[in-house]
């Protein structure tokens, strides 16, 4: 959220503005780690791709990815920011 909100106001959630979101974020954690500090981020990445980008952006060893398999009804149960309430009723069309 504190992302979406600053950095990354300027995107919306079409394909292309979520592969930005990553990549910008990517570079952001990137800068930590080149400052010494150890970097934990959490965000949805469906396209490989993306996640791979980043991976790249970094040494060997220090991208560790965790996929989280929950069925869409878990997601929906779990959405504190009302996003797939948003998709289907098509406020949020990508």
């Amino acid at each position: 959220d504190n992302i979406r909100h600053g950095l990354n106001k300027d995107l919306s959630f079409s394909k292309k503005d979520r592969e930005e979101n990553i990549r910008r974020i990517g570079h952001v954690a990137s800068l930590f780690l080149d400052a010494g500090m150890i970097v934990l981020t959490a965000f949805v990445s469906p396209f490989q791709y993306d996640r791979d980008h980043v991976r790249s952006l970094v040494e060997d060893g220090e991208f560790i990815e965790i996929h989280c398999n929950a069925d869409l009804s878990t997601c929906e149960e779990r959405d504190t920011k009302g996003l797939y309430a948003k998709v289907r009723e098509g406020i949020i069309p990508e």
